[in-house]
């Protein structure tokens, strides 16, 4: 038997999408996608999930695309140093 780590929320079994990640899914995965999200949905408020509706869910229930989340990529900086120029 092993031990419970809590309760499951949404964000545990939600996967989101950039805008940009979004456009790279063809019809088939967009459709899958939507399929699966509302399925785990529906699935936790079955087992007693309470909770206000997720935006991606209501967005997906009215038709919309889901891309809500816009993550930045970390821009790497390093330090340049310049050779002093000697005159």
């Amino acid at each position: 038997m092993t031990k419970s780590q809590g309760p499951v929320s949404f964000k545990d079994v939600a996967v989101d999408f950039t805008r940009e990640e979004w456009q790279f899914l063809d019809p088939p995965q967009r459709d899958l996608y939507k399929d699966v999200m509302l399925e785990n949905y529906i699935n936790l408020i079955s087992v007693g999930f309470q909770s206000t509706k997720p935006a991606v869910v209501h967005k997906l229930e009215q038709g919309e695309e889901p891309w809500i989340v816009e993550r930045k990529i970390p821009s790497w900086s390093y330090p340049v140093s310049l050779p002093q120029q000697v005159h």
